[in-house]
Protein backbone atom coordinates (compact mmCIF):
# COMPACT_ATOMS: atom_id res chain seq x y z
CA UNK A 1 0.00 0.00 0.00
CA UNK A 2 0.94 3.74 -0.43
CA UNK A 3 1.29 4.45 3.39
CA UNK A 4 1.82 8.78 2.97
CA UNK A 5 2.04 10.68 -0.16
CA UNK A 6 3.39 14.37 -0.45
CA UNK A 7 3.18 16.94 -3.10
CA UNK A 8 4.77 20.33 -3.39
CA UNK A 9 3.96 22.95 -5.67
CA UNK A 10 2.10 21.43 -8.37
CA UNK A 11 0.14 23.82 -10.34
CA UNK A 12 -2.75 25.02 -7.95
CA UNK A 13 -1.07 22.96 -4.85
CA UNK A 14 1.59 24.24 -2.40
CA UNK A 15 1.38 21.71 -0.13
CA UNK A 16 0.01 17.97 0.59
CA UNK A 17 0.86 15.28 2.94
CA UNK A 18 -1.62 12.17 3.16
CA UNK A 19 -1.91 9.43 5.26
CA UNK A 20 -4.00 6.97 3.21
CA UNK A 21 -5.60 3.84 4.89
CA UNK A 22 -5.51 0.75 3.34
CA UNK A 23 -8.98 -0.28 1.78
CA UNK A 24 -11.58 1.95 0.07
CA UNK A 25 -9.86 5.77 -0.10
CA UNK A 26 -12.21 8.09 -1.66
CA UNK A 27 -11.44 11.30 -3.23
CA UNK A 28 -14.19 13.95 -3.86
CA UNK A 29 -14.35 17.87 -4.38
CA UNK A 30 -16.23 20.21 -6.80
CA UNK A 31 -15.37 21.03 -9.93
CA UNK A 32 -12.03 22.41 -11.23
CA UNK A 33 -10.63 21.59 -7.60
CA UNK A 34 -7.29 19.72 -8.47
CA UNK A 35 -8.93 16.00 -8.01
CA UNK A 36 -7.83 14.96 -11.24
CA UNK A 37 -4.63 16.50 -10.88
CA UNK A 38 -3.69 14.94 -7.58
CA UNK A 39 -4.44 11.71 -9.12
CA UNK A 40 -1.88 11.99 -11.68
CA UNK A 41 0.51 13.52 -9.21
CA UNK A 42 0.06 10.10 -7.46
CA UNK A 43 0.74 8.14 -10.31
CA UNK A 44 3.80 10.27 -11.04
CA UNK A 45 5.38 9.93 -7.77
CA UNK A 46 5.63 6.34 -8.29
CA UNK A 47 7.15 7.47 -12.69
CA UNK A 48 3.72 6.37 -14.02
CA UNK A 49 2.87 9.75 -14.90
CA UNK A 50 4.82 13.20 -15.67
CA UNK A 51 4.36 16.28 -13.52
CA UNK A 52 6.12 19.20 -13.01
CA UNK A 53 5.72 19.48 -9.16
CA UNK A 54 9.03 20.40 -6.73
CA UNK A 55 8.79 17.13 -5.06
CA UNK A 56 6.35 14.27 -5.64
CA UNK A 57 7.11 11.54 -2.97
CA UNK A 58 5.46 8.38 -1.92
CA UNK A 59 6.14 6.07 1.45
CA UNK A 60 5.16 2.22 -0.11
CA UNK A 61 5.50 -0.69 1.77
CA UNK A 62 5.47 -2.75 -1.68
CA UNK A 63 8.72 -5.68 -1.62
CA UNK A 64 10.60 -6.22 -5.31
CA UNK A 65 13.40 -7.07 -6.66
CA UNK A 66 16.58 -4.69 -5.54
CA UNK A 67 18.53 -6.81 -6.61
CA UNK A 68 17.69 -7.20 -10.27
CA UNK A 69 17.81 -3.24 -10.44
CA UNK A 70 20.88 -2.78 -7.89
CA UNK A 71 18.41 -1.14 -5.61
CA UNK A 72 18.30 -2.29 -2.20
CA UNK A 73 15.05 -3.25 -0.90
CA UNK A 74 13.72 -2.01 2.56
CA UNK A 75 10.67 -2.70 4.65
CA UNK A 76 9.69 0.54 3.50
CA UNK A 77 10.69 1.72 0.08
CA UNK A 78 10.44 5.70 -0.32
CA UNK A 79 9.38 6.88 -4.79
CA UNK A 80 10.47 10.07 -4.83
CA UNK A 81 10.06 12.49 -8.34
CA UNK A 82 12.03 15.80 -8.49
CA UNK A 83 11.46 18.16 -10.98
CA UNK A 84 13.86 21.43 -10.80
CA UNK A 85 15.94 22.37 -13.92
CA UNK A 86 15.18 18.50 -15.27
CA UNK A 87 13.23 15.57 -13.98
CA UNK A 88 14.74 13.09 -11.31
CA UNK A 89 13.59 10.28 -10.29
CA UNK A 90 14.81 7.97 -7.09
CA UNK A 91 14.09 4.87 -4.84
CA UNK A 92 15.28 4.65 -1.10
CA UNK A 93 17.85 8.18 -2.35
CA UNK A 94 18.93 6.19 -5.12
CA UNK A 95 18.79 7.58 -8.17
CA UNK A 96 16.76 5.12 -10.88
CA UNK A 97 15.75 5.95 -14.37
CA UNK A 98 11.67 6.58 -14.72
CA UNK A 99 11.75 3.38 -16.90
CA UNK A 100 12.86 1.47 -14.19
CA UNK A 101 10.85 2.87 -11.25
CA UNK A 102 7.63 2.73 -13.90
CA UNK A 103 8.57 -1.11 -14.20
CA UNK A 104 8.63 -1.96 -10.63
CA UNK A 105 5.88 0.19 -9.40
CA UNK A 106 3.20 -1.36 -12.78
CA UNK A 107 3.81 -4.58 -10.65
CA UNK A 108 1.91 -2.95 -7.49
CA UNK A 109 -0.30 -0.57 -8.98
CA UNK A 110 -2.89 -0.87 -11.26
CA UNK A 111 -4.52 3.04 -12.95
CA UNK A 112 -8.41 1.65 -14.34
CA UNK A 113 -8.79 5.10 -16.14
CA UNK A 114 -7.16 3.76 -18.94
CA UNK A 115 -7.98 0.71 -21.73
CA UNK A 116 -5.33 -1.61 -20.48
CA UNK A 117 -6.19 -4.80 -21.73
CA UNK A 118 -3.00 -7.23 -19.40
CA UNK A 119 -6.00 -8.09 -17.19
CA UNK A 120 -7.64 -10.15 -20.31
CA UNK A 121 -4.65 -11.72 -21.13
CA UNK A 122 -5.06 -14.72 -22.11
CA UNK A 123 -1.97 -15.72 -19.30
CA UNK A 124 -4.35 -13.59 -16.50
CA UNK A 125 -7.63 -15.48 -17.85
CA UNK A 126 -6.52 -19.10 -17.81
CA UNK A 127 -4.59 -18.40 -14.65
CA UNK A 128 -7.89 -17.59 -12.81
CA UNK A 129 -9.47 -20.65 -14.28
CA UNK A 130 -6.64 -22.41 -12.82
CA UNK A 131 -7.16 -21.40 -9.64
CA UNK A 132 -10.83 -21.79 -9.28
CA UNK A 133 -9.95 -25.65 -11.18
CA UNK A 134 -7.55 -26.13 -7.78
CA UNK A 135 -9.68 -25.51 -5.19
CA UNK A 136 -11.27 -28.63 -6.00
CA UNK A 137 -9.24 -30.82 -7.94
CA UNK A 138 -5.42 -29.96 -6.26
CA UNK A 139 -4.17 -32.32 -9.37
CA UNK A 140 -4.06 -29.87 -11.59
CA UNK A 141 -1.32 -27.92 -9.76
CA UNK A 142 1.02 -31.13 -10.27
CA UNK A 143 -0.41 -31.32 -13.89
CA UNK A 144 1.00 -27.73 -15.04
CA UNK A 145 4.10 -28.84 -13.45
CA UNK A 146 4.69 -31.41 -15.11
CA UNK A 147 3.24 -30.15 -18.36
CA UNK A 148 5.58 -26.58 -18.01
CA UNK A 149 8.42 -28.78 -17.30
CA UNK A 150 8.07 -31.13 -20.50
CA UNK A 151 7.68 -28.02 -22.36
CA UNK A 152 10.78 -26.32 -21.40
CA UNK A 153 12.66 -29.25 -21.91
CA UNK A 154 11.21 -29.17 -25.65
CA UNK A 155 12.08 -25.69 -26.41
CA UNK A 156 15.57 -26.34 -25.49
CA UNK A 157 16.34 -29.72 -27.06
CA UNK A 158 14.13 -28.74 -30.32
CA UNK A 159 16.14 -25.73 -30.69
CA UNK A 160 19.72 -27.94 -30.35
CA UNK A 161 18.05 -30.15 -33.14
CA UNK A 162 17.37 -27.52 -35.54
CA UNK A 163 20.94 -26.01 -34.33
CA UNK A 164 22.43 -29.29 -35.38
CA UNK A 165 20.06 -29.64 -38.62
CA UNK A 166 21.74 -26.77 -39.54
CA UNK A 167 25.11 -27.74 -39.02
CA UNK A 168 24.40 -30.75 -40.71
CA UNK A 169 24.05 -28.86 -44.65
CA UNK A 170 27.40 -27.87 -43.78
CA UNK A 171 29.08 -30.95 -42.25
CA UNK A 172 30.37 -32.33 -45.16
CA UNK A 173 32.31 -29.06 -46.14
CA UNK A 174 33.51 -29.18 -42.36
CA UNK A 175 34.44 -32.66 -42.49
CA UNK A 176 36.39 -32.28 -45.77
CA UNK A 177 38.16 -29.19 -44.75
CA UNK A 178 39.00 -30.53 -41.22
CA UNK A 179 40.23 -33.77 -42.84
CA UNK A 180 42.09 -31.45 -44.58
CA UNK A 181 43.93 -29.68 -42.34
CA UNK A 182 44.96 -33.01 -40.16
CA UNK A 183 46.12 -34.40 -43.36
CA UNK A 184 48.42 -31.17 -43.98
CA UNK A 185 50.28 -31.56 -40.33
CA UNK A 186 50.46 -35.27 -40.43
CA UNK A 187 52.20 -35.20 -43.70
CA UNK A 188 54.85 -33.06 -42.49
CA UNK A 189 54.49 -34.94 -39.25
CA UNK A 190 56.53 -32.39 -37.50
CA UNK A 191 58.81 -33.49 -33.76
CA UNK A 192 59.60 -30.71 -31.37
CA UNK A 193 62.58 -29.51 -31.62
CA UNK A 194 63.42 -30.38 -35.50
CA UNK A 195 63.40 -27.18 -37.10
CA UNK A 196 66.54 -26.39 -34.18
CA UNK A 197 68.20 -29.63 -35.44
CA UNK A 198 67.62 -28.79 -39.48
CA UNK A 199 69.03 -25.23 -38.92
CA UNK A 200 72.33 -26.95 -37.19
CA UNK A 201 73.05 -29.02 -40.05
CA UNK A 202 72.08 -26.72 -42.70
CA UNK A 203 74.48 -24.63 -40.85
CA UNK A 204 77.31 -27.32 -40.52
CA UNK A 205 76.48 -28.34 -44.58
CA UNK A 206 77.23 -24.25 -45.19
CA UNK A 207 80.58 -24.25 -43.53
CA UNK A 208 81.67 -27.97 -44.08
CA UNK A 209 83.81 -27.41 -47.04
CA UNK A 210 85.57 -24.24 -45.33
CA UNK A 211 86.43 -26.25 -42.53
CA UNK A 212 87.71 -29.72 -43.94
CA UNK A 213 90.28 -27.82 -46.14
CA UNK A 214 91.19 -25.60 -42.36
CA UNK A 215 91.45 -29.12 -41.31
CA UNK A 216 93.69 -30.76 -43.96
CA UNK A 217 95.92 -27.61 -43.24
CA UNK A 218 96.23 -28.47 -39.49
CA UNK A 219 97.16 -31.72 -39.77
CA UNK A 220 100.58 -30.41 -41.56
CA UNK A 221 101.03 -29.87 -37.79
CA UNK A 222 101.73 -33.31 -36.69
CA UNK A 223 103.83 -33.99 -39.67
CA UNK A 224 106.72 -32.04 -37.85
CA UNK A 225 106.11 -33.15 -34.44
CA UNK A 226 109.01 -34.86 -34.47
CA UNK A 227 111.23 -32.21 -34.76
CA UNK A 228 109.79 -30.42 -32.00
CA UNK A 229 110.49 -33.67 -29.39
CA UNK A 230 114.26 -34.04 -30.55
CA UNK A 231 114.30 -30.11 -29.75
CA UNK A 232 113.22 -30.19 -26.34
CA UNK A 233 115.32 -33.35 -25.67
CA UNK A 234 118.47 -31.64 -26.85
CA UNK A 235 117.26 -28.59 -24.52
CA UNK A 236 116.76 -31.38 -21.35
CA UNK A 237 113.37 -30.22 -21.30
CA UNK A 238 110.04 -31.72 -20.05
CA UNK A 239 108.22 -32.55 -23.44
CA UNK A 240 104.95 -33.88 -21.46
CA UNK A 241 103.08 -30.12 -21.54
CA UNK A 242 103.86 -30.12 -25.32
CA UNK A 243 102.61 -34.14 -25.61
CA UNK A 244 99.44 -33.36 -23.82
CA UNK A 245 98.22 -30.64 -26.11
CA UNK A 246 99.59 -32.21 -29.24
CA UNK A 247 97.01 -35.57 -28.18
CA UNK A 248 94.58 -33.26 -26.86
CA UNK A 249 94.80 -30.89 -30.63
CA UNK A 250 94.22 -34.28 -32.18
CA UNK A 251 91.33 -35.15 -30.63
CA UNK A 252 89.69 -32.12 -31.32
CA UNK A 253 90.61 -32.36 -35.06
CA UNK A 254 90.06 -35.84 -34.97
CA UNK A 255 86.18 -35.16 -33.44
CA UNK A 256 85.72 -32.13 -36.22
CA UNK A 257 87.07 -34.61 -39.24
CA UNK A 258 84.77 -37.55 -38.06
CA UNK A 259 81.68 -35.07 -37.62
CA UNK A 260 82.13 -32.97 -41.11
CA UNK A 261 82.83 -36.49 -42.75
CA UNK A 262 79.29 -37.95 -41.84
CA UNK A 263 77.72 -35.04 -43.60
CA UNK A 264 79.15 -36.58 -46.51
CA UNK A 265 75.99 -39.01 -46.60
CA UNK A 266 73.15 -36.03 -46.11
CA UNK A 267 71.49 -34.86 -49.09
CA UNK A 268 71.68 -31.09 -48.66
CA UNK A 269 68.44 -30.79 -50.77
CA UNK A 270 66.29 -32.90 -48.98
CA UNK A 271 67.58 -31.35 -45.58
CA UNK A 272 66.44 -27.52 -47.71
CA UNK A 273 63.08 -29.10 -47.89
CA UNK A 274 62.15 -30.15 -45.26
CA UNK A 275 62.88 -26.93 -43.36
CA UNK A 276 60.73 -25.09 -45.62
CA UNK A 277 58.11 -27.44 -44.56
CA UNK A 278 58.73 -27.00 -41.32
CA UNK A 279 59.29 -23.46 -41.53
CA UNK A 280 55.77 -22.91 -43.24
CA UNK A 281 53.66 -24.63 -40.49
CA UNK A 282 55.83 -22.52 -38.20
CA UNK A 283 54.46 -19.63 -39.94
CA UNK A 284 50.86 -20.74 -40.04
CA UNK A 285 50.73 -21.94 -36.47
CA UNK A 286 53.02 -19.93 -34.52
CA UNK A 287 55.17 -23.02 -33.50
CA UNK A 288 55.45 -27.24 -34.14
CA UNK A 289 53.61 -27.25 -30.76
CA UNK A 290 50.89 -24.99 -31.81
CA UNK A 291 50.45 -26.87 -34.83
CA UNK A 292 50.45 -30.60 -33.28
CA UNK A 293 48.02 -29.30 -30.74
CA UNK A 294 45.67 -27.45 -34.10
CA UNK A 295 45.79 -31.05 -35.26
CA UNK A 296 44.25 -32.25 -32.07
CA UNK A 297 41.39 -29.86 -31.94
CA UNK A 298 40.85 -30.79 -35.57
CA UNK A 299 40.88 -34.66 -34.87
CA UNK A 300 38.23 -33.84 -31.81
CA UNK A 301 36.48 -31.76 -34.40
CA UNK A 302 36.35 -34.26 -36.95
CA UNK A 303 34.72 -36.56 -34.22
CA UNK A 304 32.10 -34.74 -33.62
CA UNK A 305 30.89 -34.35 -37.32
CA UNK A 306 30.78 -38.07 -37.31
CA UNK A 307 28.61 -38.51 -34.19
CA UNK A 308 26.31 -35.63 -35.36
CA UNK A 309 24.17 -38.43 -36.91
CA UNK A 310 23.73 -40.24 -33.10
CA UNK A 311 23.34 -37.27 -31.44
CA UNK A 312 20.94 -36.06 -34.34
CA UNK A 313 18.65 -39.39 -33.56
CA UNK A 314 19.25 -39.32 -29.98
CA UNK A 315 18.03 -35.47 -29.88
CA UNK A 316 15.09 -36.69 -32.51
CA UNK A 317 13.47 -39.63 -30.43
CA UNK A 318 13.65 -37.35 -26.93
CA UNK A 319 12.11 -34.18 -28.73
CA UNK A 320 8.96 -36.91 -30.24
CA UNK A 321 8.72 -38.55 -26.57
CA UNK A 322 8.34 -34.99 -25.07
CA UNK A 323 6.03 -33.78 -27.91
CA UNK A 324 3.56 -37.20 -27.15
CA UNK A 325 3.88 -36.37 -23.45
CA UNK A 326 3.10 -32.63 -24.38
CA UNK A 327 -0.22 -33.07 -26.23
CA UNK A 328 -1.44 -35.11 -23.69
CA UNK A 329 -1.12 -33.09 -20.77
CA UNK A 330 -2.11 -30.49 -22.61
CA UNK A 331 -5.33 -32.27 -23.30
CA UNK A 332 -5.36 -33.12 -19.32
CA UNK A 333 -5.28 -29.36 -19.00
CA UNK A 334 -8.23 -28.48 -22.01
CA UNK A 335 -10.54 -30.89 -20.48
CA UNK A 336 -10.62 -29.39 -16.64
CA UNK A 337 -10.81 -26.07 -18.13
CA UNK A 338 -13.60 -26.71 -20.83
CA UNK A 339 -15.21 -28.50 -17.80
CA UNK A 340 -14.97 -25.76 -14.94
CA UNK A 341 -15.50 -22.93 -18.13
CA UNK A 342 -19.18 -22.03 -17.68
CA UNK A 343 -18.64 -21.91 -14.27
CA UNK A 344 -16.02 -19.85 -14.39
CA UNK A 345 -18.45 -17.67 -16.91
CA UNK A 346 -21.50 -17.96 -14.69
CA UNK A 347 -19.37 -16.30 -11.63
CA UNK A 348 -17.56 -13.32 -14.07
CA UNK A 349 -21.42 -12.86 -14.97
CA UNK A 350 -22.99 -12.59 -11.61
CA UNK A 351 -20.50 -9.44 -10.80
CA UNK A 352 -21.41 -8.32 -14.28
CA UNK A 353 -25.07 -8.02 -13.54
CA UNK A 354 -24.66 -6.20 -9.91
CA UNK A 355 -22.45 -3.96 -12.28
CA UNK A 356 -25.68 -3.63 -14.63
CA UNK A 357 -23.84 -4.99 -17.75
CA UNK A 358 -24.43 -7.18 -20.26
CA UNK A 359 -23.27 -10.82 -20.04
CA UNK A 360 -20.09 -12.11 -21.11
CA UNK A 361 -19.35 -15.32 -23.59
CA UNK A 362 -16.05 -16.92 -22.82
CA UNK A 363 -14.67 -19.38 -25.02
CA UNK A 364 -12.08 -21.63 -25.14
CA UNK A 365 -9.88 -22.34 -28.79
CA UNK A 366 -6.72 -24.60 -29.66
CA UNK A 367 -4.07 -22.26 -30.10
CA UNK A 368 -0.01 -22.61 -30.45
CA UNK A 369 1.41 -24.43 -27.09
CA UNK A 370 3.28 -22.06 -24.78
CA UNK A 371 4.04 -22.74 -20.89
CA UNK A 372 0.30 -22.30 -19.85
CA UNK A 373 -0.96 -25.43 -22.25
CA UNK A 374 -2.82 -24.91 -26.05
CA UNK A 375 -5.58 -23.22 -24.93
CA UNK A 376 -6.70 -19.52 -25.35
CA UNK A 377 -9.97 -17.90 -23.33
CA UNK A 378 -11.35 -15.33 -25.75
CA UNK A 379 -14.16 -13.00 -23.73
CA UNK A 380 -16.88 -10.76 -25.68
CA UNK A 381 -19.16 -8.78 -23.65
CA UNK A 382 -22.49 -10.06 -25.27
CA UNK A 383 -20.79 -10.69 -28.43
CA UNK A 384 -19.14 -7.34 -28.58
CA UNK A 385 -15.08 -7.25 -28.82
CA UNK A 386 -13.47 -5.65 -26.02
CA UNK A 387 -11.70 -3.27 -28.43
CA UNK A 388 -15.19 -1.58 -29.26
CA UNK A 389 -16.78 -1.34 -25.79
CA UNK A 390 -17.01 2.23 -24.25
CA UNK A 391 -14.63 2.91 -21.36
CA UNK A 392 -17.31 2.97 -18.67
CA UNK A 393 -18.07 -0.38 -19.64
CA UNK A 394 -14.86 -1.63 -19.79
CA UNK A 395 -13.40 -0.67 -16.58
CA UNK A 396 -16.78 -2.12 -15.00
CA UNK A 397 -16.04 -5.57 -16.73
CA UNK A 398 -11.97 -5.13 -15.14
CA UNK A 399 -13.55 -4.28 -12.06
CA UNK A 400 -15.75 -7.53 -12.35
CA UNK A 401 -12.28 -9.71 -13.28
CA UNK A 402 -10.71 -8.04 -10.39
CA UNK A 403 -13.19 -9.28 -8.26
CA UNK A 404 -13.93 -13.09 -9.18
CA UNK A 405 -9.81 -12.84 -9.15
CA UNK A 406 -10.04 -11.80 -5.56
CA UNK A 407 -12.14 -14.72 -4.60
CA UNK A 408 -8.72 -16.84 -4.69
CA UNK A 409 -6.13 -14.14 -3.44
CA UNK A 410 -4.80 -15.28 -0.29
CA UNK A 411 -2.38 -11.51 -0.14
CA UNK A 412 -2.92 -8.21 -0.92
CA UNK A 413 -3.37 -7.17 -4.86
CA UNK A 414 -1.76 -3.74 -4.23
CA UNK A 415 -3.44 -0.67 -5.11
CA UNK A 416 -5.72 0.13 -7.64
CA UNK A 417 -6.71 4.02 -8.32
CA UNK A 418 -9.77 5.01 -10.50
CA UNK A 419 -10.57 8.63 -12.06
CA UNK A 420 -14.37 9.12 -11.77
CA UNK A 421 -15.21 5.42 -12.45
CA UNK A 422 -19.17 5.73 -11.77
CA UNK A 423 -19.50 9.07 -14.21
CA UNK A 424 -22.59 8.91 -15.69
CA UNK A 425 -23.88 6.31 -13.67
CA UNK A 426 -27.30 5.51 -12.35
CA UNK A 427 -27.39 5.70 -8.65
CA UNK A 428 -28.20 1.88 -8.72
CA UNK A 429 -25.39 1.65 -10.77
CA UNK A 430 -23.24 3.61 -8.90
CA UNK A 431 -23.90 1.54 -5.78
CA UNK A 432 -22.92 -2.10 -7.38
CA UNK A 433 -19.62 -0.10 -8.44
CA UNK A 434 -19.06 0.89 -4.91
CA UNK A 435 -20.11 -2.61 -3.25
CA UNK A 436 -17.97 -4.25 -5.83
CA UNK A 437 -14.90 -1.65 -4.63
CA UNK A 438 -15.88 -2.59 -0.94
CA UNK A 439 -15.43 -6.18 -1.78
CA UNK A 440 -12.10 -5.34 -3.27
CA UNK A 441 -10.82 -3.35 -0.75
CA UNK A 442 -10.13 -6.33 1.52
CA UNK A 443 -7.23 -7.34 -1.12
CA UNK A 444 -6.14 -3.75 -2.77
CA UNK A 445 -5.74 -0.18 -1.64
CA UNK A 446 -8.26 1.24 -3.86
CA UNK A 447 -8.09 5.26 -4.57
CA UNK A 448 -11.18 6.66 -6.48
CA UNK A 449 -12.62 10.05 -7.62
CA UNK A 450 -16.21 10.18 -7.34
CA UNK A 451 -19.04 12.53 -7.96
CA UNK A 452 -21.85 9.93 -7.14
CA UNK A 453 -22.89 9.75 -3.17
CA UNK A 454 -23.51 6.35 -3.22
CA UNK A 455 -19.22 5.22 -4.18
CA UNK A 456 -18.59 8.17 -2.13
CA UNK A 457 -20.33 6.74 1.08
CA UNK A 458 -18.78 3.31 0.74
CA UNK A 459 -15.34 4.80 1.66
CA UNK A 460 -13.54 3.75 4.57
CA UNK A 461 -11.24 7.15 4.24
CA UNK A 462 -12.65 10.23 2.68
CA UNK A 463 -10.35 13.17 0.93
CA UNK A 464 -11.89 16.28 0.31
CA UNK A 465 -10.33 18.03 -2.52
CA UNK A 466 -11.00 21.65 -2.36
CA UNK A 467 -9.83 25.96 -3.22
CA UNK A 468 -9.33 28.60 -1.02
CA UNK A 469 -9.17 31.27 -3.56
CA UNK A 470 -6.31 29.74 -5.79
CA UNK A 471 -4.61 27.29 -3.89
CA UNK A 472 -6.31 23.77 -3.57
CA UNK A 473 -6.15 22.22 -0.78
CA UNK A 474 -6.92 18.47 0.85
CA UNK A 475 -7.97 17.49 3.90
CA UNK A 476 -9.53 14.19 5.77
CA UNK A 477 -13.07 14.44 6.39
CA UNK A 478 -14.95 13.07 10.00
CA UNK A 479 -17.72 11.51 10.03
CA UNK A 480 -19.91 14.38 10.76
CA UNK A 481 -18.21 16.48 7.90
CA UNK A 482 -18.83 13.01 5.54
CA UNK A 483 -22.47 14.22 5.70
CA UNK A 484 -21.74 17.55 4.33
CA UNK A 485 -19.72 16.57 1.93
CA UNK A 486 -22.21 13.66 0.67
CA UNK A 487 -25.00 16.20 0.90
CA UNK A 488 -23.39 18.58 -1.11
CA UNK A 489 -22.79 15.67 -4.05
CA UNK A 490 -26.17 15.36 -3.84
CA UNK A 491 -27.89 18.76 -4.07
CA UNK A 492 -25.20 21.05 -4.70
CA UNK A 493 -23.53 24.15 -2.78
CA UNK A 494 -27.45 24.82 -1.41
CA UNK A 495 -27.26 21.97 1.02
CA UNK A 496 -30.90 20.73 1.66
CA UNK A 497 -32.41 18.96 4.93
CA UNK A 498 -33.69 16.00 2.70
CA UNK A 499 -29.64 16.03 1.39
CA UNK A 500 -28.73 15.74 4.06
CA UNK A 501 -31.33 13.05 5.39
CA UNK A 502 -29.97 10.96 2.25
CA UNK A 503 -26.72 11.40 3.13
CA UNK A 504 -26.98 10.24 6.80
CA UNK A 505 -29.13 7.01 5.02
CA UNK A 506 -26.22 5.93 2.95
CA UNK A 507 -23.49 6.30 5.54
CA UNK A 508 -25.50 4.60 8.18
CA UNK A 509 -26.44 1.46 5.74
CA UNK A 510 -23.07 1.11 4.54
CA UNK A 511 -21.40 1.12 7.78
Amino acid sequence: MIERFYLKDYLSFKEVDLSPRNGLVVFTGPSGSGKSILMSSILASVGLDSCEATVCESTTGWEFDGDGFGLENDDVNVFKHNKKEKSRYFINNQSVSKKVMSTIASEHLKYLSLKDFSDFENENLISMLDERISQKNRSILEIKAQYKKAFLEHKLLYAQLQDIELQEKKVLELKEYAEYEIQKIQKVNPVVGEDEELLRIKKELSKKEKVLESLESANMLFENEHHVFNALDALDAENTFFSDAMNELRAVLDGAQEKFSALDDVDVEEILNRLQEVTELQRRYGSIEEALKYKEEKILELQQYENIENTKDDLQKRVLELEQNIEILAKVLSDLRNKELPLFQDALNTYLKELYLRDANLSIADAQYTEIGKDELHLVLNSTELQKISTGEFNRLRLAVLALKSESMLHGGGVLMLDEIDANLSGEESMSVAKVLRQLSKYFQIFVISHQPQLTSMGEQHFLVYKEGDTSKVKELQEFEKIDEIARIISGENITNEAKSFAKELLEANR
